[in-house]
């Protein structure tokens, strides 16, 4: 590796750091907003948010990293011309296609560390989060059924339990509904049971009343009952964590394993492939980033007006390579033969950077020869 080389490479991970960070932390934050508001109302403690934003942090990295990756690109290449040192480079014999190879080295190193990712980190972080999630649903039924304290499992829901029999019988229950603004009902009963039904989880409760405010009229209305059902499977959860996902298995296993997959997760053999290969052009989008930011930047020669036209440029071109991968995955899924399809948009992006290389290296192909007339 030549001097220059080592010196562009420097470059691009400097400031490929640089934009991971801030793309990390945007994205992270945003997640970990959601995580708040869902946890803090279930009353889980910091510990068990931090543990959760942990795992998600696999799956955020995977999706940014290209993006960075291209902005790197983009921001060095445009520092280069700025500051005439792409002019003295290239006036030493360095052409584009040379020019270039510090730029596959820095996608080569994004791609290596995006199959880690895909491959390893994200399917194991993403089942650890399954059961993490699982156990938070167990502790929150758990919670519910709790002895002696008023629990407010959900807005407007209060329930009150005695005590607790070693056979599951629960003692003095009270359960308050205030969910509708005009009516609130509380029921009292002796004693009551947890019914698991096929549909629902139902609260029987026996030897009690109802008692129903209106209030518009502010009447209590009291209704005695010797057995009554209280639905209540939205507030507790079995947690269990269910079958895993195509995205919480890993790759080895994908690959391996297809039938057992596709059987375990109720899809079809070709949206496992799809799901394999897709992860595979997910990694090698982070050489298309790299090389399709430089590429675009190459167009054109130097301007005192910058280089705004090409970025706009470069952005158009990744958002319509992007929408090839949505596009290609899509198409692979539909059969386990269209497997080459999840990899549409890396070749159509590196034809694009061949093409756009090409022109690059050949300027005089579209300005006018002397003495042309207009």
């Amino acid at each position: 590796m030549g001097r220059i080389d080592r010196y562009l490479l420097r470059q691009l991970v400097l400031v490929f750091n640089f934009f991971g960070l801030v793309l990390v932390m945007v994205y992270w934050i945003n997640a970990a907003v959601r995580l708040f508001d869902q946890l803090i109302a279930d009353g889980q403690s910091a510990s068990v948010i931090g543990q959760l934003l942990v795992l998600t942090l696999p799956n955020v990295i995977r999706a940014v990293v290209p993006i960075a990756a291209f902005a790197a690109a983009i921001y060095v290449t445009n520092r280069l011309s700025q500051d005439s040192e792409l002019v003295v480079i290239q006036a030493t014999g360095f052409s584009g296609r040379r020019l270039a190879r510090p730029f596959i080295y820095f996608g080569l190193m994004v791609f290596v560390g995006m199959s880690l990712l895909v491959h390893v980190l994200t399917p194991l972080s993403a089942a650890v989060l399954n059961d993490r999630q699982a156990e938070i649903a167990r502790s929150v039924t758990a919670r519910i059924l709790t002895e002696g304290q008023f629990i407010e499992p959900a807005t407007g829901i209060t329930i009150y339990i005695r005590d607790i029999a070693p056979n599951g019988e629960l003692r003095d229950v009270m359960l308050s509904d205030m969910r509708d603004a005009d009516t609130s009902v509380t029921y009292t009963a002796s004693r009551a049971y947890l019914v698991n039904t096929e549909d629902t989880t139902q609260l029987v409760m026996v030897d009690g009343m109802a008692q129903t405010l209106r209030a518009d009229t502010q009447r209590l209305f009291v209704t005695e009952f010797a057995d009554f059902s209280y639905g209540i499977g939205d507030l507790i959860t079995t947690g269990d964590p269910g079958p895993r996902s195509l995205r919480q298995i890993t790759s080895r296993e994908l690959w391996t394993d297809t039938a057992a997959v596709a059987a375990e997760t109720d899809s079809t053999q070709a949206r496992v492939m799809a799901e394999f290969h897709d992860r595979n052009s997910q990694a090698l989008f982070g050489i298309v980033g790299a090389l399709l930011g430089y590429a675009t930047l190459m167009l054109g020669s130097f301007s005192r007006f910058g280089v705004w036209p090409q970025i706009i440029l470069a952005v158009v071109l990744l958002v319509v390579v992007k929408a090839l991968e949505t596009i290609g995955l899509d198409a692979a899924q539909t059969s386990a033969a269209h497997w080459p399809l999840a990899y549409l948009a890396v070749g159509v992006g590196l034809l694009i950077v061949a093409v756009l290389l090409f022109i690059a290296g050949r300027p005089y192909l579209f300005h006018r020869k002397p003495g042309q007339i207009a």
